[in-house]
Parts: C-alpha cells; sequence; structure tokens
C-alpha cells in the first residue's frame, strides 16, 4: 500500500499490525526501510514529534510518500526489512549493509573428506563450520586436526575405481606419518570415518563431549590391555584439554548460548557478540554503528543481533545481553541475567566493547563519526547527508611516472577495500588538469556502467584549476548537478565551489573540516605510495634501456637474474658468465667499464 504524504489524513491510513515501512524521496527514490511492530504508532512518530537529531529532521523532511507491507510477526519484519536493506541500500540506513567475508573451516563432501580453510561458501553437500571472524581460532583447529588425525592434504579423486587402478603413490606426507595413505588403500575408509566423527565434534565446539569419549575409548584399550592404543588416544586427550583450558569462560560445560551487549555512546552503538559453546568463548566479534533514526535500544538490540545471527549461522536460541530484550520473537529466549557464571560472560563481553572504543579514541576523547558528518553537512550547506564520500588526488614527478588515487569513506570511516589507483593512460607531460580531468572521468563512467550508487560528496584535492577540470567530466558524463563536488587546497584549507568566485573557510576546530583533512590526508599517503613504487619500477627498467645494443628478450634476461646494474658488477666473472653466458656478460661489462 502506497500513501502520499501530502494526502490529508495520511496517518489514518496506516494499520496498527507489525510490517515494514519504505519512505521515499520527491524523485520516487527509496531513502529509508524501517521495520515496526504497529505500523501506525512508530510511522506517526515520525511526523507528530519534534526530533531532536538533524538526520532526522532532513529524512523527515525529504519524505514525499511510503509504503507498507504488511507480515505475521516482528520476527518476519526483521527478515524483510534485512532483505530490503541489503538489495536496496537505501542512503538513511546505516545498518545491514556489511559483506564482509569471514573465514569458514570446509569438511569437504568427498570420498575421504579433506578439511580446509575457505572463504567462499557453496550451496552443496559440504559442511561449513564458523565463520571466524577474527582472531587465529580457525587457524589453531586446523593445526590441532592435523595434529591428531593423520588425514589428506591433498585434491586428488580418491574414488575407489582410482585406488584400484593404484593411480597414485604416496607423498611426503606419508612418509612423515601426517596422512594414513588412503591414496593406495581403500580398506582405510572405516577407520577414517571415525576421524572425520571426531573432527565433527571438535568443529561444532563439542570438545568437551569429545574428551568424554576419547576418554571412554581409552579406558576401553586399556581394559584390552592394549597400551600402545590407549596412550595413542592419551595423547589427544592432552591436546584437546589444552585447547579447551585456553578459551573455557565457565566451568558449566552445559552452557551453550550466545552472547550480545551493547553500549551507546556519542551517538555510536558499539557492540561485542561471542559464542558460548561448552562453557567456551568460540569466537568474538565488536564494531560500531551510528545510532539508527528514531529506534531505542530495544530496537537495535535485535536489529544487530539477528544480522550478526544469520550472518555467522548460530544454531543457539538462548541469547544473554546486558540490556533488556523483549521476549515477541518466537523461538528465541532473551534474558539479563543477574547472578552466576552467566553474568561473568556478559562481564567478558562489555570487556571486549571497553577494548573496542579504546581503539577507535584520539588522546583526548572519541572521534565522533556522526557528530563530523553533520557538521560538514551543514558546513558545506549540502543538499544530502555525506555519509558516502570519495576523494582525488594525483601525482608525478617531473611530468613522468604519473598516477592518481581515489579513496572512499563511508559513514565517516575509510573504506579501504574500496580505494584505487590509476595509471594515467591519455595524458603526457606535467598536466595536473588533464589528468584530474581523465580520473574522474574514468571513475564515475564505470560505476555508471556497473550501475553503482554515486557518492554524496566528490571531493578534490586542489584549487578551482582542478575542480574545473573535474566537473568537465562530471559534465562529459551528464552528471553535473547531480552530485555535491568541491575542491579543497592545501595552504589554507579553501574550499571552492563550483561557479563560486571566492572560496569559503571552514572554523579550524570544526569536525567536519577535520573529517576533510582526514580524507585528503588519506588520498595523498595513498597515492604517493604507489607514486613512489612506480617510479622505483620505471627506473629500474630505464637504467637497463640505457644500455646499448640490448634487446627486449636479453633485457627479460638480465633482469630476471640481476636486479640492478649495481648487482651485476658486485658479481664474479663466473657468475656473469653462467647466468647470462660470455657474449651478453660480455656487452655489459663493456658498457660499465
Amino acid at each position: 500500500m502506497r500513501i502520499e504524504v501530502c494526502h490529508p489524513g495520511f496517518l489514518t491510513l496506516l494499520p496498527q499490525s507489525p510490517g515494514v515501512y519504505k519512505y521515499y524521496d520527491s524523485i520516487g527514490k527509496l531513502i529509508y526501510v524501517g521495520k515496526a511492530k504497529n505500523l501506525k504508532k512508530r510511522v506517526s512518530s515520525y511526523f507528530n514529534k519534534k526530533h531532536d537529531d538533524a538526520k532526522t529532521r532532513i529524512l523527515v523532511r525529504k519524505i514525499q510518500a511510503l509504503e507498507v507491507i504488511l507480515v505475521d510477526s516482528e520476527m518476519d519484519a526483521l527478515l524483510l526489512e534485512n532483505n530490503l536493506i541489503k538489495e536496496s541500500k537505501p542512503r538513511y540506513n546505516i545498518l545491514l549493509k556489511d559483506d564482509k567475508s569471514y573465514p569458514w573451516i570446509c569438511l569437504k563432501k568427498e570420498p575421504f573428506p579433506r578439511v580446509f580453510i575457505t572463504r567462499k561458501r557453496y550451496a552443496n553437500k559440504d559442511e561449513y563450520f564458523g565463520p571466524y571472524p577474527k582472531g587465529k581460532i580457525h587457524r589453531q583447529l586446523l593445526d590441532i586436526i592435523h595434529e591428531l588425525y593423520p588425514i589428506r592434504t591433498c585434491s586428488l579423486d580418491l574414488s575407489p575405481k582410482s585406488i584400484e587402478q593404484k593411480s597414485y603413490k604416496v607423498c611426503l606426507e606419508y612418509h612423515l606419518k601426517r596422512c594414513d595413505g588412503p591414496c593406495i588403500n581403500a580398506s582405510l575408509i572405516e577407520r577414517y570415518e571415525e576421524y572425520v566423527a571426531e573432527i565433527r565434534l571438535l568443529l561444532k565446539g563439542k570438545t568437551f563431549s569429545l574428551i568424554q569419549a576419547l576418554k571412554r575409548q581409552m579406558n576401553e584399550h586399556v581394559s584390552n590391555l592394549e597400551f600402545e592404543q590407549a596412550h595413542l588416544v592419551k595423547s589427544k586427550i592432552n591436546v584437546l584439554e589444552g585447547f579447551h583450558a585456553k578459551s573455557v569462560m565457565v566451568n558449566n560445560p552445559k552452557i551453550n548460548c550466545d552472547v550480545l551487549t551493547l553500549s551507546l555512546e556519542d551517538h555510536l552503538v558499539y557492540y561485542n557478540y561471542l559464542w558460548v559453546r561448552e562453557g567456551r568463548v568460540d569466537f568474538s566479534v565488536s564494531d560500531q554503528v551510528i545510532l539508527p533514526i528514531n529506534e531505542s535500544m530495544d530496537d537495535v538490540a535485535k536489529i544487530i543481533w539477528h544480522q550478526l545471527y544469520m550472518g555467522f549461522n548460530s544454531k543457539e536460541h538462548e541469547i544473554i545481553s546486558n540490556i533488556d530484550i523483549t521476549n515477541d520473537l518466537p523461538g528465541f529466549h532473551f534474558t539479563k541475567p543477574i547472578r552466576g557464571e552467566k553474568v561473568d560472560l556478559v562481564s567478558f563481553s562489555l570487556k571486549n566493547i571497553k577494548q573496542r572504543t579504546n581503539q577507535i579514541k584520539t588522546p583526548k576523547n572519541v572521534v565522533n563519526v556522526s557528530e563530523r558528518i553533520i557538521n560538514l553537512q551543514q558546513g558545506l550547506r549540502l543538499p544530502n547527508v555525506p555519509y558516502h564520500i570519495e576523494c582525488f588526488d594525483n601525482s608525478n614527478f617531473q611530468g613522468t611516472n604519473a598516477v592518481a588515487a581515489c579513496v572512499v569513506f563511508r559513514n565517516g570511516l575509510p573504506a579501504t577495500s574500496e580505494y584505487r589507483h590509476f595509471n594515467i593512460k591519455t595524458v603526457e607531460g606535467p598536466d595536473d588538469f588533464a589528468s584530474m580531468r581523465e580520473i574522474v572521468q574514468r571513475r564515475y563512467k564505470r560505476m555508471i556502467a556497473e550501475q553503482q550508487k554515486l557518492p554524496d560528496l566528490i571531493v578534490i584535492d586542489g584549487g578551482k584549476g582542478q575542480l574545473s577540470a573535474a566537473l568537465e567530466a562530471l559534465e562529459n558524463l551528464n552528471l553535473r548537478g547531480t552530485v555535491s563536488i568541491i575542491g579543497l587546497a592545501k595552504k589554507l584549507e579553501d574550499v571552492f565551489f563550483p561557479n563560486d568566485k571566492y572560496p569559503i573557510q571552514l572554523d579550524r576546530n570544526n569536525p567536519g573540516l577535520l573529517l576533510l583533512q582526514h580524507i585528503r590526508n588519506e588520498a595523498h599517503r595513498f597515492g604517493i605510495t604507489h607514486h613512489r613504487n612506480k617510479r622505483s619500477n620505471s627506473f629500474l627498467k630505464s637504467e637497463f634501456n640505457q644500455i646499448p645494443g640490448i634487446g627486449d628478450k636479453s633485457r627479460e634476461k638480465i633482469q630476471a637474474h640481476f636486479a640492478s646494474l649495481s648487482q651485476f658488477k658486485n658479481a664474479s666473472f663466473e657468475e656473469q658468465n653462467q647466468k647470462l653466458g660470455n657474449s651478453l656478460a660480455n656487452k655489459l661489462r663493456a658498457y660499465l667499464t
């Protein structure tokens, strides 16, 4: 159901039931998606009260139409909201956009299964465990598996037919006793299946259960006077107990739950998410997000938890937290413990949040990312909040090795995975303006072709000349006027606008200027590093290009053995002749004398 906000009494048309609401601007563009237990109550709150938050006021001014989708429960609303935000990435939604790729451990569905780490998860019959967001826990687990179980690491086709045909020979892993050699012995399948069953328990976090099973196995061997086998099992138990002891938080192996704690500071919500399995913390992930528009901490907790729950494929339905989360999601139990071992888990999680906040604090105080973005918009009088900013800088040395850089900031923070280098292709000589025109046009021509969302603000490192060149590129792409663009001169931090004769200067202590300086400095750092690398490579190539009588193939041969002429000069005659041959070595020696 789509409703125009200019329609008199439009709020009375809204149902009092759970669902998802979508806000559209004057050109019909989706700008915000939210969910609610009571659509009428939630949507009315945007229009019937004053908002202290500037971001909310800007959003409300832009709303021209809304659409609601009814669902049966709040869980359904969460799922639908998640999918819509992932698909459309509305401007004013700042949660549920994370597409990070974390490592998994894969147990391959094949004869004599392999176990390995991967960042890609396919819809097949393979078993995946994880993901493991931070730290080295996945590598530690893999090391333990290969230490305890002599399973294969090769990717050979170990079908019964291949083994019967004796297609393979054993490798070094077999001789080092790190693999039983199933490639030459198909009868190992039963023993191998026992390995896999124990590995599966370990990867599921059932370390305590696995240790108890191995102890029973060890006692059976002792009862049968099989002391050598009992000793081998005992060695496994010692390794597993050492691993289990390192990560145990509470002494109760029956505690299996997820932990989510949150802390609000300067419009930022800091959170920590833990998996607790058999009293052991399997992993911990911490991050922060800008406080969403018009959301309570209860709602924020549910949104963050749902994203983490789905993203990390949790199997637990009990969630403990430091805040009260209403239990209105069927099948899940949220609790705020007040005593016992679960309180210790919450305290541990809160310590992780404190560590996270300390990491992003300046020596004086926390960097208020939200304040910087809003101040930048107000100081520059931008039509939109600049959540997505891109900055360009170019470099050359006496007209050679011209390069450029584009850095991307999202929500006031560097998005380093989106940084891009450019080698100047169409410009000869030291022409900074033409270089800027080329890279801006190449960048946004590609984004248009790939149907990517354009930035809210483009920053050009330079004055009026560089800004004019960038504007020409936008005009060529019919983008002028659709994207905000400024030039930032380095000396006095002058901010230039298109068609304005005089620049403006933001106050030195303005948080928005600090954000601009951070972006500009990051572009300069990123660009100059690439320029130095290219200049060094160019110098190396030109050094060999100056040698008369040396063709391309000979030059490649020299560079394959000697990084520079000085390295060749310091080598012995025998080494020179051996690597290059007498004729080529004599040419180089003649050139150096």
